[in-house]
């Protein structure tokens, strides 16, 4: 199994790359669930109905900062979840769009990504929902960011 580091996070290419090593898919929950545990800590107070994704089984937060790189807004998210696969989703979905401009952001074909991961096939009807809600949530987030 890919070994998490405690350094940076791994990137999107990262996980489709390790994700591709685990063929069996209890290995790759097993992966979910570590992916989860290295998320970035989300301070206590940011766990609030505001950063509150609705439609998820789960509860499930996001917490979006604006920054502005050398004239390029940039959009940075922190996640959370209270279910262990939940956690590693919301790590993939913060690779697939923290540190991007709204355009980017707006760009990502998520359901592309998640089908080359596998997991349309592998996730719960439940999970799902939660998975296309995170991803409205940013994309939504994006587009008032670039109003």
């Amino acid at each position: 199994m890919p070994a998490m580091t405690t350094s940076a996070p791994p990137t999107i290419e990262q996980i489709i790359e390790d994700f591709g090593f685990l063929e069996e898919w209890e290995d790759r929950y097993r992966y979910l669930i570590e992916l989860g545990r290295a998320l970035a800590p989300m301070p206590a107070e940011a766990h609030n109905d505001v950063n509150k994704v609705q439609g998820c089984a789960s509860q499930v937060w996001l917490q979006k900062t604006i920054r502005d790189e050398d004239g390029t807004r940039r959009i940075d998210f922190l996640g959370d979840s209270d279910a262990l696969i939940v956690s590693g989703l919301v790590a993939i979905v913060i690779a697939l769009y923290s540190g991007r401009t709204p355009a980017e952001i707006l760009a990502v074909d998520a359901e592309a990504i998640f089908a080359t991961l596998g997991l349309k096939d592998h996730l719960s009807q439940q999970r799902s929902n939660g998975l296309r809600s995170m991803v409205a949530r940013i994309r939504n987030e994006a587009a008032a960011a670039t109003l």
